[in-house]
């Protein structure tokens, strides 16, 4: 869905959520093959039961990029997404649990290299399903300005 959403028209405190998606044996492999992080905390379930967690847990990069994945349902035209700041992998995702992401408007900003766009700070938090925070980043992005 395209909606157009200029820098002026965004509330701080907005905010929504996403549905859930269960994370899998399969994201687990498929991850790994893509990003060649086969670390036993994520492959290996012997090596991983005398750990802390008891479990293997999910890559932060798999959840990072699901999490996202999961905001990515409107597309606004005038915006474009200039990175990620403050990225924290907060609680350990396990095989079969699930994930929904939240975002809030958190700041508005001049940009100092663009008058004629702004800067959006969107807070993400990536939820299990206990509702506890697993992932906390913040997505900032360039929005046009309205035109006068």
């Amino acid at each position: 869905m395209e909606v157009v959403t200029y820098f002026e028209d965004y509330e701080i405190g907005s905010s929504r959520t996403t549905s859930g998606r269960t994370i899998t044996e399969t994201d687990f492999v498929v991850h790994a093959g893509h990003t060649g992080d086969f670390f036993p905390h994520h492959m290996d379930a012997e090596f991983m039961k005398a750990s802390p967690f008891g479990q293997r847990i999910a890559h932060g990069t798999l959840v990072f990029s699901i999490g996202v994945g999961l905001t990515a349902s409107v597309i606004n035209p005038v915006a474009f997404s200039y990175g990620y700041d403050r990225l924290r992998f907060i609680k350990p995702v396990f095989i079969n649990d699930t994930i929904h992401s939240v975002t809030t408007i958190a700041a508005k900003e001049d940009d100092p290299k663009r008058p004629d766009a702004g800067r959006i700070i969107e807070r993400l938090q990536v939820m299990n399903q206990h509702g506890e925070t697993v992932l906390a980043a913040d997505h900032i992005y360039i929005v046009e300005r309205k035109k006068s």
